[in-house]
């Protein structure tokens, strides 16, 4: 059953994933070449804690870090490290989430590391625009995959592939609630969207091929030919008016 968010319980979605916003800026100020992944982590987490709120993916299904931390052709969930370095030229994908007063915020952004390459800098900037594409089909009435055609549109317009493996997905008073949301789907089906409904969207997208394997820690996943993924997400309301982006500050 997908819930309908009253009012109020938007505002503290909002609260929450303003928090979230905040963490992001910080931890991008803080990425640097030499710069380990574990650090980042810390820095995320005494900031929550800070705010009065918790970690959301610490400890959720055993993930053992406040930060998804994934570089390069990390796609999704890799895990801080002390011995994890960032270097001039990578790109490092940053999702967090956050749980405060019982409601959850969740984001994520893909980061430059000093200079990148001319290929990676397009990735992200594709990638945050099939985010955009997405966010702008999220009106009353529309169907759930036009937004998901609407980044594979994009994406594949521009070279590039879309994952499938992973998915975005509504929020609330859980990480993760019905619906799913694919970032790939036929225009026109899935379920109606309405006011109240509160969406994570998070469009995954590769340089080269779709496909992705995990890794032996059971959670980073990779392109499986290697190549470059980058991954924006935003937490979003419907509301009568159309869409509000809750985790933009």
């Amino acid at each position: 059953m997908i819930a309908l968010r009253s009012r109020l319980e938007i505002k503290k979605l909002k609260a929450a994933n303003q928090m979230v916003a905040e963490v992001l800026q910080l931890v991008k100020k803080n990425i640097s070449p030499g710069v380990s992944t574990a650090a980042l982590d810390k820095i995320a987490e005494a900031e929550i804690i800070k705010q009065g709120a918790r970690p959301a993916f610490k400890g959720y299904a055993g993930f053992p870090a406040t930060l998804c931390t994934s570089i390069n052709h990390e796609i999704v969930h890799g895990i801080p490290s002390k011995k994890r370095k960032l270097r001039e030229g990578d790109i490092i994908s940053i999702d967090v989430g956050v749980c405060r007063d019982g409601y959850y915020g969740d984001a994520a952004i893909t980061v430059p590391v000093g200079v990148v390459s001319q290929a990676a800098d397009r990735l992200m900037q594709v990638t945050e625009t099939c985010l955009s594409k997405a966010i702008e089909c999220a009106y009353p009435g529309e169907r759930l995959y036009t937004l998901s055609y609407s980044v594979q549109k994009y994406a594949e317009d521009n070279g590039y592939s879309v994952v499938r493996d992973f998915v975005g997905h509504g929020i609330g008073t859980e990480l993760h609630e019905p619906p799913q949301i694919p970032n790939y789907g036929k225009p026109g089906t899935g379920l109606i969207l309405k006011p109240g409904m509160v969406l994570a969207i998070e469009p995954m997208i590769n340089l080269g091929e779709h496909t992705v394997q995990v890794l032996a820690d059971g959670w980073t996943a990779i392109t499986k030919d290697h190549k470059l993924s980058a991954h924006f997400e935003h937490t979003i309301a419907i509301t009568e008016t159309g869409p509000e982006i809750l985790s933009r500050l």
